[in-house]
């Protein structure tokens, strides 16, 4: 089962730029004005995980480092590194074959399939690449 440590957690609140309503619980990024969009690319640095589901213009709960709650794009095993798909869902990531993407966290729960919400402890402050 799924679960967050809210006691532990850094986030921000944002101005969401579109409607991000069907994107809980998926990495976001900033745009050039500083608002939180959907991720557009596997290589895109994101900001942090969506912790609620605003629509354009609203706040965005965003956690940038913590233990939260987080899609998963395929079966996730623990205790998998993980990044971001071009869809923001959590994706396994492995040193040196994904050199091009950022690490993001780990599992700690894992994913059997696509679209299963895990649990992922996760740190979008400083992210390094999978090298």
């Amino acid at each position: 089962m799924a679960y967050e440590l809210p006691v532990t957690q850094q986030s921000v609140s944002l101005v969401a730029a579109a409607d991000l309503s069907a994107l809980q619980y998926t990495f976001v990024k900033l745009d050039s004005a500083g608002k939180v969009v959907a991720v557009a690319a596997a290589t895109d640095v994101p900001v942090g995980v969506l912790q609620n589901a605003p629509t354009s213009g609203k706040t965005a709960e965003v956690m940038i480092h913590g233990v939260t709650k987080l899609k998963a794009s395929a079966a996730i095993a623990t205790p998998k590194l993980i990044g971001t798909t071009a869809t923001g869902t959590a994706v396994g990531l492995t040193v040196t074959t994904d050199a091009t993407k950022y690490i993001l966290g780990q599992a700690i729960t894992p994913a059997g399939a696509t679209g299963d919400v895990i649990t992922v402890a996760v740190s979008c402050i400083a992210p390094a690449r999978a090298v």
